[in-house]
């Protein structure tokens, strides 16, 4: 497939997807949902890929949707916002959520809105000590979308989620990761580096257990521990049947760092 809105190459084991409307900060348009699609498809189908990385080109992490697209146009008739939601910004969350590798967040600028959800969406964050998270919906009189409502209070509380989405005031990367929405907020010069260094790590570890453990995690919340306990048992049992255990424990056994293959 040729992009037009992103960029997307794979190297090493590791998968590079980038925003790339940098002209208006990344902003999704249904053009743009498509060729995400099409790129997430191919990480999921590409058993050479261990790992994800998300990114925006220019000054941008993304901004959210681009009001001037077609499908929030505002005519005689108002647009079906409900409809956007349902037809690209739903499965777009619940496809990185499930999600066949471990996904990382490189947020270098704002991440706004469905922006912001699309980050924490990503199994790890890392941001730029000059970026910054914003929910503006309060300004257009909406609601947090693409998962705000369910990513914000699990992350910071209900106290600081309400507080953000109500007022819309920005939080910075470094407040973001004291707060406990993000992994890491680093300098500036460093973030490229960081990123890479990450990716490279998560590209050498047991892939199926990693996702398992972001699996395991996002049940738990709706689990007894008595339920969880059996979560992590099947979990357990099906990661102890695969090589990557196997080599773990040799690799314990004689000493020596592991190779995992991610099977």
């Amino acid at each position: 497939m040729t992009y037009q809105n992103i960029l997307f190459d794979t190297q090493n084991g590791v998968a590079r997807l980038t925003l790339n409307r940098p002209d208006k900060l990344n902003s999704f348009t249904g053009a743009m949902h498509a060729e995400l699609r099409a790129a997430l498809e191919v990480v999921q189908s590409d058993k050479t890929i261990r790992v994800l990385v998300i990114s925006g080109a220019g000054r941008a992490f993304c901004a959210g949707q681009d009001l001037a697209d077609p499908d929030m146009s505002v005519g005689p008739l108002q647009p079906d916002i409900g409809h956007v939601i349902e037809q690209h910004y739903k499965p777009l969350i619940l496809t990185l959520q499930a999600l066949r590798v471990p996904t990382v967040a490189m947020v270098n600028g704002i991440a706004a809105g469905a922006g912001a959800s699309l980050a924490l969406a990503c199994d790890l964050v890392i941001a730029a000590k000059s970026a910054y998270f914003l929910q503006a919906f309060s300004k257009i009189g909406l609601i947090p979308d693409t998962g705000g409502t369910w990513f914000l209070p699990q992350r910071v509380g209900m106290a600081r989620a309400l507080g953000l989405a109500m007022l819309a005031d920005k939080l910075p990367a470094e407040k973001a990761e004291q707060w406990g929405l993000i992994w890491q907020a680093v300098d500036d010069a460093q973030l490229s580096a960081s990123v890479d260094k990450l990716a490279a790590q998560l590209a050498q570890m047991p892939t199926r257990a990693l996702v398992a453990t972001r699996l395991a995690m996002h049940a738990a919340p709706n689990h007894t521990l008595e339920q969880q306990l059996s979560v992590e048992a099947g979990f357990m049992r099906e990661l102890g049947w695969r090589d990557d255990f196997k080599e773990g424990v040799a690799a314990f056994q004689q000493k020596r760092a592991p190779k995992f293959t991610g099977n």
